[in-house]
C-alpha cells in the first residue's frame, strides 16, 4: 500500500496545509513508512498481553483525602467580634 502525492495533496488541502511538490513527496514517503511501521506492529502476537493505560507505572502524589478535624467550632467562633454560640453574627446588609 503506498501512499501518493495526489491523496498527500488531498489530505493536505483537507487540513488548509499549502505544500510544495517536493513537501508532497516526502511526505509521502514519510507516510509509507509509517504504514509499513504499522504493518510490522500488526504482525506481532499481542494475545498475551494485558491491556495497559501507560507502559510507566504512575505514583500518586497526592495523599490520600481523609477527612481531619484540625480545629473546633469553638475555636473558630472565638475569633469572631460576635457570634451566637452556633454561627458568626454579622450586620444586616439588605
Amino acid at each position: 500500500m503506498g501512499i501518493t502525492i495526489d491523496e498527500v495533496n488531498k489530505i493536505a488541502l483537507l487540513a488548509r496545509l499549502d505544500m510544495t511538490e517536493e513537501q508532497a513527496a516526502s511526505c509521502a514517503t514519510q507516510m509509507d513508512t509509517i504504514l509499513a511501521y504499522m504493518d510490522t506492529l500488526n504482525e506481532l502476537d499481542t494475545s498475551s498481553v494485558e491491556p495497559m493505560y501507560s507502559p510507566v507505572d504512575h505514583v500518586s502524589v497526592f495523599r490520600d483525602d481523609n477527612v481531619v478535624q484540625t480545629t473546633s467550632r469553638e475555636a473558630i467562633l472565638g475569633n469572631a467580634p460576635e457570634e451566637d454560640g452556633r454561627y458568626f453574627i454579622v450586620p444586616k446588609i439588605v
